[in-house]
Formats: structure tokens, sequence, C-alpha cells
């Protein structure tokens, strides 16, 4: 088998993988969700939750977003990438302890945020810890080594369930406490054993090429990291100071269930950067823009599907109250679209290393959602949130696509095909909506949607099927 056979087949493989364990790990995550809910109070919960909040927001500014510099070095350094994994992880746990030994000084006795000052140690002390998971889990995906990466998932994934319900159990007192040990015990662990399974096949502390090339293309990032959280987390709190906690209950269930999706649509991705980075640093344009427009329609799918179905399912794994949430999931469902559409151009531009590109395209969508959610969340209420969200992300594809095509002056898509696709969903995607009270009528158009897009697209099916066959025979 040629080496363009193989690299095709790995892609494949890997994505297959991929999708599987992110819906297996999400069931799991859904199927464990009602046993917190009767071993925690709200309080309880939000406790746990919040320090999960907290991981997320602090580490966007502690790892010093290195991990994005991580798919181009793989192309710049090839023969020293082990080296290069194990500086970067030095840089970030080094800048991680100076942020740890700050916080302990200035932190007062009575702690802050919320947390007693050994939770706030506990935070940051995790968070020195907690990038190694990232950092490996990116080198086994850029060496299609998807069997580990999935590996760390599962059990990072199992031993939290298991060790938080047993600490819930063994500290009935403080069962807020006990959740997130069961958090950040497991994580901790894995992390550690990355930590030095790093340093172990890299054994590179300190190396100024390696820093100062990680820090120029992370560094930028970390507005974006930041911007993107506010895109995706700044409805809740503006639902809350406009309306009422019952429409923030509602908004974050039924976008809980609208990102469901993105599962799917990031294990594609996950399989296709590596492949995509190869090819172009090999020069192989054509193949890229062939076979990423049949992911692009397979998304086009995806989204329809699970538009028509989300009444039903938000009925089986959800209560009576909740059910008026389905009306957020097809806004939402779509937004995740637009992310994975618009993941092609942020794909091109850190290739090119122009990561601040990325970090103002971030910002202004942002703003631009903010802006919308405090003129149509008091007028409309939380309806009108996920439908910003959605065009903050729309507007967010229009601006990497200008800043590819205008900035860099690539051309690498059929970018005019990817609007009208993601258009004429976007318009299915309401209609449906519209027809979430009619069960049959919703299926029957449903069908008769999916047997046009077949029809329009069937020589690409055709094609991609007979790549498959081909692969297979090869294999």
């Amino acid at each position: 088998m040629g080496k363009a056979a193989e690299g095709s087949d790995k892609v494949v493989r890997s994505g297959f993988w991929y999708v599987v364990s992110n819906v297996l790990l999400r069931a799991v995550g859904i199927i464990t969700a009602p046993i917190y809910t009767r071993l925690l109070t709200t309080s309880e919960t939000g406790y746990a939750n919040g320090f999960n909040n907290y991981v997320s927001l602090i580490t966007v500014v502690t790892c010093l977003c290195l991990i994005y510099s991580v798919g181009r070095a793989k192309i710049d350094f090839p023969d020293e990438f082990d080296g290069y994994m194990s500086s970067i992880q030095a840089l970030s746990s080094s800048f991680g302890l100076i942020v740890l030994a700050l916080v302990m000084i200035l932190v007062p006795a009575e702690g802050m945020l919320g947390y007693s000052k050994f939770i706030i140690f506990l935070l940051f002390a995790y968070l020195v810890i907690y990038p190694s998971i990232d950092y490996m889990q990116y080198k086994y995906r850029f060496e299609y080594r998807y069997l580990e990466n999935i590996a760390i998932s599962v059990i990072i994934t199992l031993t939290t369930v298991l060790l938080s319900v047993t600490l819930i159990l063994r500290m009935p007192e403080d069962r807020g406490f006990a959740k997130i040990l069961g958090t950040v015990i497991p994580s901790a662990a894995v992390g550690l054993w990355c930590y030095f399974n790093l340093w172990r096949k890299g054994r590179v502390f300190y190396r100024k090429e390696y820093w100062a090339y990680a820090l120029k293309i992370g560094l930028p990032m970390i507005p974006h990291g930041l911007a993107m959280i506010i895109l995706a987390r700044i409805d809740t709190s503006m639902i809350q100071n406009m309306c009422s906690n019952a429409e923030v209950g509602l908004y974050t269930m039924g976008y809980t269930f609208g990102t469901l999706l993105m599962f799917i649509t990031n294990a594609i991705g996950q399989a296709w950067l590596p492949w995509f980075n190869e090819k172009l640093a090999s020069g192989d344009e054509t193949a890229i823009r062939e076979k990423n427009m049949i992911l692009m329609k397979a998304g086009c799918f995806l989204t329809l599907g699970f538009i028509s179905v989300a009444p039903e399912a938000v009925k089986l794994l959800s209560d009576r109250p909740y059910w008026e949430c389905m009306k957020v999931v097809p806004a939402v469902a779509l937004g995740t679209l637009c992310q994975y559409f618009y993941t092609n151009y942020v794909n091109l531009e850190l290739f090119e290393k122009k990561t601040v590109m990325i970090a103002v395209n971030s910002i202004i969508a942002a703003l631009i959602n903010t802006g919308l959610n405090y003129i149509f969340i008091r007028r409309y209420g939380y309806l009108a949130a996920a439908v910003t969200t959605l065009i903050g992300y729309f507007v967010l594809m229009i601006l990497h696509y200008l800043s590819t095509r205008v900035l860099l002056k690539k051309d690498l898509y059929r970018s005019g095909r990817y609007f009208l696709m993601l258009i004429m969903t976007i318009a299915a995607g309401f209609g449906f909506a519209c027809l979430y009270d009619t069960i049959w009528q919703r299926y029957l158009a449903a069908v008769l949607v999916c047997a046009f897009l077949v029809f329009i697209w069937k020589s690409d099916i055709i094609q991609f099927i007979d790549w498959l066959k081909e692969r297979r025979r090869k294999a």
C-alpha cells in the first residue's frame, strides 16, 4: 500500500474511533447525570461546577495556549518533536508554578471566589499538571495513535465517575468538596503520568528556539480562548440578569442538548487536522479540497438529522417541565455547524502561524454576540440568546474566511459552495423547528430534504463510497 493510501486509511480509522469514543463518553455523562442530581443538592452541584468553570477559564492563561503550536511544530521539528513537547510542557508548568506561588501570597486567609484558601491552592496546583493531558493527547493525535488517545479519555471519564460517587457517599458532610476531589484526583494522576512520559521521551527543559516558537503562536491565542468562553457562556449570565432563573434553566438544558452534535464534529476535526497539516505541507491542496467538501456535506446531513429528532430526544432524556427547551436546540446545533465550517479557516491560519488574526476575529464575534444579547434578550427572552449565538458563529466564519482570502491570500476551499450549503442547512433547520409540534410532517420533510440532498450530491457520495471500498481492498 502506498503512503498516500496508508495515510487516508489512518484518517478513516482514527475518525471512526474518535466519533465512537466521543459518543460513548458523552453517553456516560448523560447516564450518570441523574446519579449526581440525586446525590447532590443544587447548591453542592453549583459549588463543584463553579470549580470546573474556573479551571476552564484560568487554564487559558496559565497554560499560555502553547497547545496551538503543536500541529505546526510536528512539521517544523519532525525529528525533534519529542524534545519540543517536553520543552513546551516545561514552559507551561513553570509558568503555572509561578502563578500558583503568586496566588498563594496574594489570596487572603479566608479564600476568594467563594472558595477556601485550600481549594484555591488545589485549583492552581491542578492547573500546573492538567495541561500535560492535552499535550499528550495532541501528541498522540498528530502521530495517529488514536487508541492511546482514546484510552486516556476513557480512563479519566470512568475513574472520575467511580471516585466521585464513592467520595460523595463517604463524605456526606461535604459533598460539594467530594465532587471536586472526584474530578481532580483522576485527572491529576493521569496528568502526572503524561508529564513524566513526555519528559522521559523528550528530556528537553529549556531551548530558546522552542520556547520562542511556541510563545509566538500561543500568546495571541489567549484572548481568543477568553473570547470563545465569553461567546459560549455570556448568554447564561445575561439571561439570568434580564429574565429569570427558570429561563436560565431552560436555556442551559436546551444548549446542552444542542451541543451534543459537537462531540461528533469535534471528533471528525481531531482526525482531520493531522492529515490536513501533512497534505498542506506537501502542497497537495487538491486532496484537501476534495475530501474537505465531503466532510462539510456530511456535517450538513448530521445537523439536519440531529435537529429533526431533537424533540423526541428531549422528551426521552428530560422531565416535562423542560420540554420547552427543545426550541433552543435548532439554533444551537446550527451554531455548532458554523463552528465546524469555520474551523477549516482556523486550521489554515494556525498552519500559517497567524494566530493574531484568530484572536482578533474571536474578540469581534464575542463583542457582536454580547451586543445582540443586550438588545434582543430583554425583548424576546432566552430564545433570542440561541439565535444571537448562531449569528455570532456565522459572523466568525465570515471573518475567518476574509482573513484567509484577503489577508493571507489563500483560496484553499470552495467557499462559495460552503456558504450556500450552510445557508440552505440553516433554512432547512429552522423549517424543521417550525414543525416540532407535528411529528409526521417533520419526519416527512426531513426525508424529502435528505433525498433532495442525496440527489444533488450523488456523485460525491458515490466517489466517497468507492474511495472507502478501495482503501478497504488495499488494506
